[in-house]
Order: C-alpha cells, then structure tokens, then sequence
C-alpha cells in the first residue's frame, strides 16, 4: 500500500484556490511595516507574537469574534502603495505554497478611508496580483483572478456588482458578498445578484457557515449561486443512519444534483465554530457521497494556514491518499469562474500530469 502524502510532498502538488481572502492572509512583518508608516497601532510589533495573537484572537469559536481581526489588516490597507505590496505578496506566498490558480477575494469598500476610489482600489490590487504572479526569470508562476466582495450588511452591493462587471476583462473575475450571516439574508441584496446575472457575470455567496439551511437555499434559489462560499451547514439536510447509510433532503440533493461547488475552510470553520473539529468535519461526509467539495483557507494568517496544510490536515484525519486530493484539486478547477477551455487547459495540462508524477513517486 502506497504511503500517505506528506506535508513536504503535498507542497509541491499543483493546487487550487477558491476561497481566500485577501485581508486575511497579510505576512506579519508586512502589517507591522505598513502599520508604522500610516500611524496604525497593533497589539505588538514583534512578527511572531503579532501571528500568534491573529492566530488566538481568531480561535475563539465564534465567527463575530474571528471578523474583528480584520480591523488591523483592513487598517493598513488604505493606500495604493499598500495594496500593491500586499496582493504581490499574496501571489508570491501562494505560488511558494504550489497554488497554480487562485481566486482571491476583498471588499474594495473596506479600503477607501484615506481617500482612493472604488477604481483606484481594484486597479491597485491587480497590478499588486500582476506584479506577483511573475517569477525571478520573468515568466508566471501562478494565475490569479480576483472577486469583488460586498459586505452584507452594508448598502453598497449594486455599486460593487458593477465594479465587478466593468472590470471583467482585465483580472476581476466574480463577485462574492461576504459578513456576518444571521440578521444579514443574501436576499436583502437580491438587485445586485438579478444585475449579475442579466450581465452574465459568475458570483458566489457565503451562506451555510454562521447560519443554517435557510441561509443557503436563498443563496441558491433566490439569488442564484453559481457556487457556496463555506456551505458547511448543508448538512443539517443530510441524515445518517446507523449502518452509515445517508438519506440526503431535497435541498442538500439539489446542491448535489446540480453539482453546485462548496467552498470549504475546514480550519476557518473549526476557528468559528461551524465544525467542532477537522475529524469531525462535515467534509468527509459530503466527500464519500460526492458532493462539488473543494478546499480552501479562507484567512491564511487568522487560521496560520496554507492550501498544503489545509490537504495535509484532511489527510491526518481521513487518510486522504493522492487520488483524493486530486479529485478535490480538480473540482476546483472545474468550479473556478474562468473560461471553460482555460480550465480543462489546466486540468489537462497541469493538474493531472501533476498528481500523477506525485503518485508515481509515492
């Protein structure tokens, strides 16, 4: 029997990212550097204490708790300059890291309280994205499309479904509306989602991860998902017998039948409480009856996490071997919001020949 896949090993896989955002994934020395420059205060300047406190103040079990971490992040990132180093610099952390695409999402209007623009914002990080994405020799190491986040309980989504749509060609590739579920229903921006689709525009929604059912079927049935961002509580509609045996409700079959992606950060989702730990994960279930499952890292500094700890972590505790995170890697890849062509290009082309030098290694 083949040995399961290492850490080490796993690092140099070609991997897929979906869900990650990007003011939760700054480099600690970054925060500190940035925080000097625009008077922001931290709760320390030493890089390691200051991960190890994003990491505690994260781990707190609750997802309100989790979100105020952003505000030394988000703080930071309110000039062009800062934008740029910190989406370069994302780039760099996730191709180091084997990621070949990533989808990488934030709020543009989380950070125009010094004065940019909504366009000034987006241009920023796509030249940061652009900038990183090239290596030392100046050929790519890593595609990256951005998603437009709106926050839920602000009153800005319209606005930013459209900044999403104007800068379609040129590296923005979906809209995403992300905060705090309960009190917050996706329907409450329910133009801006009718927008998207009349402008044939991909978008995907957090639902299913501070709130239930309710939350997801809105998501999909009212607003019209192309894909769940989290979606951990679809199993509240899965019964499991005690042979093992699950008898799947007619919501939690529908986001089967329609092979609807789920965008799941087990490590993020043990941090909020939206799993009690990653051996009790509902991604195992939803992997054996083959739900559109993908993995993700959500906030990389909040959860001191990375797409190859992600893998090595499910591995750990459901003895995933390479066929497995291949299967994850390529629904991923199916489910991203680029051209059809490009993605079976890359399925193709890089991830299968990827895994299967890895298995022949193995």
């Amino acid at each position: 029997m083949n040995k399961l896949p290492t850490l080490e090993e796993i690092r140099r896989a070609p991997k897929v990212l979906l869900h990650d955002h990007l003011d939760g994934g700054l480099r600690p020395g970054t925060i500190i550097d940035l925080a000097r420059e625009c008077g922001h205060t931290l709760p320390t300047y030493d890089p390691d204490e200051l991960a190890a406190w994003f990491r505690e103040s994260a781990d707190s079990g609750s997802l309100e708790r989790y979100l105020e971490t952003f505000a030394h992040t988000v703080g930071v990132m309110q000039t062009r300059e800062a934008l740029v180093r910190v989406a370069a610099e994302c780039a760099e952390d996730l191709a180091d890291d084997g990621v070949m695409y990533a989808e990488v999402r934030y709020a543009p209007e989380q950070h125009t309280s010094r004065g940019l623009s909504l366009d000034e914002v987006v241009e920023a990080v796509l030249e940061g994205f652009r900038l990183g994405s090239i290596g030392p020799d100046g050929t790519p190491r890593i595609r990256v499309g951005t998603l437009l986040t709106a926050m839920r309980h602000q009153a800005r989504s319209m606005e930013i479904a459209e900044l999403a749509v104007r800068y379609r060609d040129l590296g923005v590739v979906g809209f995403d509306i992300a905060g705090a579920e309960a009190g917050y229903p996706p329907t409450r921006h329910l133009d801006a989602f009718e927008y998207l689709q009349r402008e044939n525009a991909h978008f995907t929604i957090h639902a299913g991860e501070g709130f239930g059912l309710p939350s997801i079927w809105q998501a999909i049935q009212w607003c019209g998902a192309d894909r769940l961002g989290h979606g951990v509580r679809i199993i509240d509609d899965i019964t499991v017998s005690d042979d093992g045996e699950a008898k799947l409700g007619r919501l939690a079959a529908y986001v089967r039948d329609k092979r609807i992606p789920l965008e799941m950060c087990p490590t993020s989702n043990v941090q909020t409480g939206a799993a009690p730990s990653i051996a009790e994960h509902p991604i195992g279930l939803l992997r054996r009856l083959y739900f559109r499952v993908t993995v993700n890292t959500d906030n990389r500094l909040m959860s001191g996490t990375s797409v190859s700890q992600e893998f090595a972590r499910l591995v750990d505790a459901f003895g995933y071997d390479w066929d497995d995170l291949q299967w994850f890697t390529v629904n991923a890849m199916k489910s991203a919001f680029i051209p059809f062509d490009e993605r079976l290009a890359l399925i193709n082309g890089v991830i299968k020949p990827g895994y299967a030098q890895m298995k022949w290694r193995a």
